[in-house]
């Protein structure tokens, strides 16, 4: 079991290191620029090329059934759950299959609506917030318990 993380633009680096660690599951965290981690033996800097979606293409390589990845991609999350993997987004909800399609259609319908509006006018995601914090780190634990059980 590991934790892949998304890093670039993840707010709950912190919070995936705390659970990491009192669960002792190993942690990749993975940006294509260098990002300051703690020094623990569970936590391993991956830095990838700063090609178009080279972080991206590496979660999705190594995402498996025993992984649990945290994104705010949609469009990795789509990849990571085709490989079998549970994917959490940075609030701590999480990606199915289920509703992948959905969100994937509403992330193309928000893009055309502001491109049409020159961006203007066309809100985007809501504000990150403390219950998103608390969401997420309840999360990730339910999560990591569930997949040391199965």
């Amino acid at each position: 079991m590991r934790i892949l993380v998304d890093a670039d633009a993840c707010p709950v680096k912190d919070e995936v290191y705390k659970v990491a660690w009192r669960r002792g599951v190993p942690v990749s965290v993975v940006s294509n620029m260098r990002l300051r981690v703690p020094e623990h033996p569970l936590i391993a800097r991956v830095v990838v090329s700063d090609a178009f979606d080279a972080a991206d293409d590496w979660i999705a390589k190594e995402a498996g059934p025993r992984s649990v990845v945290v994104t705010g991609d949609i469009l990795l999350a789509e990849r990571c759950l085709k490989a079998g993997a549970t994917v959490l987004g940075h609030n701590g909800k999480p990606f199915t299959n289920a509703g992948i399609g959905a969100a994937i259609a509403t992330r193309a319908i928000m893009a055309d609506l502001r491109a049409g509006a020159g961006g203007e006018g066309i809100g985007g995601s809501r504000p990150f917030a403390s219950a998103d914090r608390s969401r997420f780190l309840q999360a990730l634990d339910e999560t990591l318990v569930r997949l040391a059980r199965a």
